[in-house]
């Protein structure tokens, strides 16, 4: 996550959702919000503007953020007459905060945002609507459709998207070997992860077979990842009823139900947030959980963990793939010029193959890993083949350690999140909770009474 860096992705860490969330913006400025179309309102051409952007990389992240520094030198030389100013935050969201801060219009003109979020962002009107703005950013239009689609709402489009994934399942090579388990062969099925699990675990006290999220938003996101590969839904297409109180639900809570009490491969301490798993996959103890690739980079840029002892394969059994990711939206009281400003900076720093987050040859002069298989933004427009192509020629990583992934996404379907995603998500953690901590939890109910819960939600409309 990372994703979700998620977390990412992402990345992949969750929001909790404030009452404040409905109703009480007061609307914006028609020149901060120029949503009834049109042509954008006049703004003084080259007019001074200044900038804040959301999600400058911590300090912890020396080298991501000599970079980020960088380029915003570079793009001030570029464009003189504007001025950024960085926010540190790390994780970019805090759950607790966020929503707060959005409802009483504290956020950075540009601020960072999951997927999850940008609908009810835009219904919130909490966002500004940069559609006359947009050939600020040339490449934008190049983007693929449905990752565009995420920040358009009724023709109008009010975000850029700045990365985008696939869930897949991270193991650490290094403890395959130790166990004896071969990490060129990872698990296919759900019995192999169970196996492998008990394995690693076995290896002594602190090791664990098998990490898995159950609080802050993100035992639902991966209730939802894992439901997913199963062939299974959250919501009905339609939106309208919840579809998890099912047989791919149950074999989700089963499975782990089975691994933390039966087997004891998952550990004692539960109720893991975002940062947890990352924290014990760095440290080398933690055997394999649910992420994108993304996540390897994470646990070696921030959490002390040596980038060749990882691999990422398939989500085993999957027939479909969670897709999430991130990108930035406007603040809803951002002028015209903000608004104009913010869009050259993303072009430059996250949508320009070569450079920004596309400088490949840049990362591996910094010995930040390289080459992994990151879903692309531009799928097979020309700026994706060209970050393809940079990206493989200047890989610096073991790209065979991901090559199970590669092979196994090809065949699967990729699934945006559900409607409300933060909210249901929210919803789903109790569940995701309590079967990891409480040996008699009943599943049955368990499910029904989030189906019901989520029924309301989804009523509410």
């Amino acid at each position: 996550m990372q994703s979700r860096k998620i977390a990412t992705l992402l990345a992949v860490a969750g929001l909790t959702l404030a009452a404040a969330a409905c109703g009480t913006e007061e609307t914006p400025a028609p020149a901060a919000n120029p949503s009834a179309g049109g042509s954008a309102p006049a703004a003084a051409e080259n007019a001074p503007v200044t900038i804040s952007v959301g999600c400058q990389p911590p300090k912890t992240n020396p080298k991501e953020r000599a970079q980020w520094d960088a380029d915003v030198t570079a793009f001030q030389a570029k464009f003189p007459y504007i001025t950024i100013e960085s926010k540190d935050a790390f994780p970019c969201i805090v759950p607790e905060t966020f929503q707060a801060k959005l409802a009483g219009g504290q956020m950075e003109d540009l601020f960072y945002v999951y997927y999850t979020d940008a609908a009810r962002i835009i219904g919130a009107g909490q966002a500004a609507d940069i559609t006359p703005y947009l050939s600020e950013a040339p490449h934008f239009a190049e983007i693929r459709p449905d990752v565009k689609g995420v920040f358009e709402s009724g023709g109008k489009t009010y975000g850029v998207p700045r990365t985008n994934y696939a869930t897949g399942l991270v193991y650490n090579r290094a403890l395959f070997t130790q166990a004896g388990l071969n990490p060129d062969m990872p698990p296919k099925t759900w019995a192999e992860v169970q196996d492998a699990a008990k394995k690693i675990a076995g290896l002594g006290a602190g090791y664990v077979g098998f990490g898995e999220y159950s609080a802050g938003n993100t035992g639902g996101w991966h209730f939802t990842s894992s439901i997913y590969a199963r062939g299974g839904s959250i919501v009905s297409d339609d939106g309208k009823t919840a579809t998890f109180n099912s047989a791919e639900g149950k074999a989700v809570l089963e499975n782990l139900r089975k691994m933390r009490w039966d087997d004891n491969s998952m550990g004692t301490k539960q109720l893991h947030r975002w940062e947890d798993l990352m924290r014990l996959m760095g440290s080398g103890k933690l055997g394999m959980m649910i992420g994108a690739p993304d996540v390897v980079q994470a646990v070696n840029n921030d959490f002390k963990g040596k980038f060749e002892d990882y691999g990422v394969t398939a989500v085993p059994e999957s027939t479909q793939s969670l897709s999430g990711g991130d990108g930035y939206m406007f603040n809803a009281k951002a002028t015209p010029d903000q608004i104009k400003a913010g869009l050259k900076w993303l072009e430059f720093k996250f949508l320009t193959p070569g450079q920004g987050q596309f400088d490949y040859a840049r990362n591996k002069a910094d010995g930040l890993p390289t080459g992994l298989p990151l879903t692309d933004l531009y799928g097979s427009a020309a700026p994706g083949a060209q970050i393809q192509a940079d990206r493989e020629a200047n890989a610096n990583v073991p790209t065979e350690h991901f090559a199970p992934y590669v092979e196994g996404t090809k065949s699967v379907t990729f699934k945006l999140e559900p409607p409300k995603a933060q909210e249901i998500y929210a919803i789903l953690d109790t569940p995701m909770s309590a079967v990891l901590t409480r040996k008699d939890a009943n599943i049955d109910e368990l499910l029904a009474d989030a189906e019901e819960k989520v029924n309301k939600l989804l009523a509410a409309g």
